[in-house]
């Protein structure tokens, strides 16, 4: 069972959601928050395995309320909701530790399935939509950012996996443009995650746009 803490100040979008969930015999709604201040409560009270998290919310944003909820041991995954026409706090999200995005509009089985997938401990940059939000925002780095590490010991092969990683590809494709087997594409990413400290392939993404990999 995958239990889930539905955060969002709209009482409908919350309802939608957990009508859907009721119906969904591995998914269990642990908890709701209409503020990021309630979600970082209910995060640490309850110990959910997902985190649906609305950006824009009054006082304390999705964005803080993500960095609170993944900064501590046995974090939550967190899936972060966004209009994506208007929000333009995606790279700060991804940055703050979250796994993924689900936009507002996207079709139900794809929010289950998002769920699922994050809660699998894996990251959500799938073609299409969430793709398009790491192109359009990834390259926005705000001021206070600290400096992109060096990529001292990945090889060159390495340094092309990370590529496409960052243009968001999956190990199939990954291994379709470079010639190469899908398990030897799925090695490479795993040696990326040991030599990068990176937690999850959304960390990569920020990597390749942070050392230039990625215009």
């Amino acid at each position: 069972m995958i239990r889930v803490l539905l955060v969002d100040d709209q009482p409908l979008v919350r309802a939608g959601l957990r009508v859907l969930m009721a119906d969904t015999p591995d998914l269990e709604v642990a908890g709701e928050a209409g503020t990021g201040t309630e979600a970082v409560a209910l995060a640490r009270d309850l110990r959910p395995d997902v985190v649906v998290m609305d950006v824009r919310m009054p006082g304390m944003d999705g964005i803080e309320a993500t960095r609170l909820v993944t900064a501590g041991p046995d974090a939550p995954r967190v899936l972060v909701l966004t209009t994506f026409d208007d929000d333009e706090y995606v790279y700060g999200a991804l940055r703050s530790g979250a796994s993924g995005f689900l936009v507002k509009d996207m079709a139900l089985d794809d929010i289950l399935a998002a769920i699922r997938v994050v809660a699998s401990g894996d990251a959500l940059i799938a073609p299409g939509v969430t793709r398009r939000l790491i192109e359009e925002f990834a390259a926005r780095p705000e001021p206070a950012l600290r400096p992109a590490r060096g990529l001292d010991g990945v090889t060159e092969r390495e340094r092309e996996v990370l590529t496409l990683v960052g243009r968001g590809l999956s190990n199939g494709e990954i291994a379709e443009r470079l010639h190469i087997s899908t398990a030897t594409a799925k090695a490479h990413v795993a040696r990326l995650f040991t030599k990068l400290d990176a937690r999850d392939r959304v960390q990569l993404v920020i990597f390749a746009y942070e050392t230039g990999l990625v215009p």
